[in-house]
């Protein structure tokens, strides 16, 4: 996961949403009836092309805390530089 941003919040990274789609053993379609957006967004988050940001990511934290989802990503890896 990424750093905590503002309030505490963590990033929500493509993994960690279908982590927490899978944790809810829903389809892209009913967790974005739940979220009240596309599936196609959700798909878009899933690939990486976009993140949830504002009230979507909010609303995402909120629906993995009430279902007691903990996620721990592995660390980013830094490669080295080549000379």
């Amino acid at each position: 996961m990424s750093k905590p941003g503002k309030m505490g919040r963590r990033e929500w990274d493509r993994k960690r949403i279908q982590a927490l789609r899978h944790h809810l053993n829903l389809t892209q379609c009913e967790l974005a009836t739940k979220l009240g957006t596309r599936q196609q967004t959700i798909s878009e988050w899933e690939t990486g092309m976009y993140k949830p940001r504002g009230a979507s990511a909010t609303l995402l934290s909120i629906i993995a805390e009430q279902a007691q989802f903990e996620y721990r990503a592995t660390p980013f890896k830094k490669t080295p530089k080549k000379a």
